[in-house]
């Protein structure tokens, strides 16, 4: 029982963190960021500048219609991110899952907020070297692929574990 308690209260901080962290930069970089000034930091490595996004990852489906990006990107995003969390709660995944998922929901729930409250999202940060460089992302976006990372990592890690477990039949 206290197992559980302390798995659901880990998760709760985790979400909780991850979109105070990303709502905190967010506003942040509107404030620092907001009037077109663009900073750069070693050798443009990495460039903070603000853009507001009314599409999703980089930007897709901004040219649409406005009710398209809104059944898109606001009721579809916001049933995909409730039934994720229905699953992750039913579910008795391992602590690999369960991170990965919580970081996913938490990423996506942040960027969701904005598009309920602004019709947009918020992104300020850009990776590059040169004219190689990434889209412009925020906090969110970097808690999405990670835990994205950490699923497919976990998915593979439980493959391995079951073809060992398998073979040693």
């Amino acid at each position: 029982m206290i197992q559980r308690t302390t798995a659901r209260l880990t998760v709760l901080v985790a979400i909780v963190s991850t979109i105070g962290c990303d709502r905190v930069t967010k506003h942040l970089a509107s404030e620092a960021l907001g009037h077109g000034e663009v900073r750069t930091y070693l050798a443009d490595t990495i460039r903070l500048e603000y853009a507001e996004n009314t599409g999703g990852f980089l930007s897709l489906g901004a040219n649409l219609p406005e009710p398209w990006r809104t059944r898109l990107f606001t009721t579809a995003t916001g049933a995909v991110l409730l039934l994720m969390a229905i699953v992750a709660v039913r579910a008795r995944w391992d602590v690999w899952l369960l991170s990965g998922a919580c970081l996913v929901l938490a990423g996506g729930a942040s960027n969701w907020i904005d598009r309920l409250v602004r019709g947009s999202v918020i992104d300020f940060m850009n990776l590059g070297v040169g004219p190689v460089r990434t889209g412009v992302f925020n906090v969110a976006d970097v808690a999405i692929m990670a835990g994205a990372g950490l699923l497919v990592l976990a998915r593979l890690r439980a493959r391995r574990m079951d073809s060992r477990a398998s073979s040693s039949l």
